[in-house]
């Protein structure tokens, strides 16, 4: 364990000078601040969630700080994710974070992990850590880090977002405290659940909830105050309101052994009764370039994320207008002599449109990974 080397025991002159405001605080002092910097702390994801978090862990003087992470920086998350610069686009969040994380306090050892967590790697990368911060913005990963944080017993500290609402708590810090499942007894279906990029969300909204997640980092590891262990605390942005709501452990609920592969939905997946054909963004661009008079590419995001950004020649029809029939017709005479592909930012509003499609007769190819995919790939993008 990080918590054994000697360097991690004692603090210098400028760490006393630099955690004196700690130090002051009688239910801290000297001794909780060396518990802090002889402490092991995982952070996946250092987007939203993780930039406040990280940041104010750093200044706090966590003395061994992991990070998790596989993407890359992009400017959407400037808005929100504030440890990343806008010198340091197109490049690993674990470095950018890195650097800024180093920059605040140089008294610290990073070690950053640029992959994602999945059942193969999830146990030996969580396992020397302490305490285990869930900072991420999917189920399938939430869910891993819960199992994963169960079966070595670590506990975990949670938060999620979405629009103007957060809540956070803490999972597993006891043998009696309950986990995830206790609230979620399984991941939700992925098409059924909208990412931040997909539903929004607002910029303050993550630093507010991460920072919690931070405030509980500090008093489990000192041993103070009451944690958030069977409490789940409910922010809504709008309203500006707190509420708490009680968690319980289901003693019934079958022992977590093992790992599940929690995969988000793939091109294979079987919806109803037929599958939904796919088709890459490199085979779409070949269509494209052919000038291919029997393609009709529809983009199923909002007005304003087509203002933003859009694929040349693709025709806008808000998901809202196939939920609410608005345009059904409208693509039914699209779709008379020419065939259907239907993108949206990622691919999961794309999907949700085909199902909705198919049930009026309306075949169509979702494009894999959406507009992200296309960017990703070529980086040329018509603007309104």
């Amino acid at each position: 364990m990080h918590s054994k080397d000697k360097k991690f025991s004692t603090l210098s002159s400028d760490e006393l000078e630099r955690y004196s405001r700690h130090m002051c605080l009688p239910e801290i002092g000297e001794s909780g601040q060396k518990k802090l910097k002889s402490s092991s702390v995982l952070c996946v994801g250092c987007g939203g969630l993780g930039s406040p978090l990280l940041m104010y862990l750093a200044a706090a003087g966590i003395g061994n700080i992991g990070i998790v992470d596989s993407d890359l920086v992009e400017k959407s998350n400037l808005q929100r994710q504030v440890i990343h610069g806008t010198d340091w686009l197109k490049r690993p969040k674990v470095e950018s974070a890195k650097d800024r994380i180093l920059a605040i306090n140089p008294h610290l050892n990073v070690e950053t992990f640029n992959m994602m967590l999945t059942n193969e790697n999830a146990l030996g990368i969580i396992r020397p850590f302490d305490l285990i911060c869930d900072c991420t913005d999917n189920f399938q990963s939430k869910f891993l880090i819960n199992d994963a944080s169960v079966i070595l017993k670590k506990p975990n500290i949670y938060g999620a977002v979405s629009k103007f609402e957060g809540h956070s708590t803490i999972f597993n810090l006891h043998e009696n405290s309950p986990n995830l499942r206790d609230l979620i007894p399984e991941p939700p279906p992925q098409n059924l659940l909208p990412s931040c990029s997909d539903a929004g969300v607002i910029g303050i909204l993550p630093g507010l909830i991460g920072l919690i997640q931070a405030t509980e980092v500090i008093k489990v590891i000192t041993n103070i105050g009451q944690p958030l262990d069977g409490r789940l605390l409910v922010f809504d942005g709008l309203k500006m309101r707190f509420k708490e709501l009680k968690l319980e452990k289901d003693i019934d609920q079958d022992p977590i052994k093992e790992l599940t592969n929690y995969k988000k939905t793939d091109s294979n997946e079987r919806v109803g009764p037929s599958s939904i054909e796919h088709i890459t963004v490199k085979g779409l661009r070949k269509l494209l370039n052919k000038e291919c008079s029997e393609l009709i590419l529809i983009d199923v995001r909002t007005q304003l994320e087509a203002k933003i950004e859009s694929i040349e020649k693709s025709i806008l029809i808000p998901l809202k207008n196939i939920e609410n029939g608005q345009d059904i017709d409208k693509i039914k005479r699209l779709s008379s002599n020419k065939q259907i592909y239907i993108h949206c930012k990622s691919g999961s509003r794309s999907k949700k449109a085909i199902e909705i499609l198919q049930k009026h007769g309306i075949d169509a190819i979702n494009v894999i990974g959406g507009i992200d995919e296309w960017k990703k790939r070529f980086c040329v993008m018509h603007n309104d």
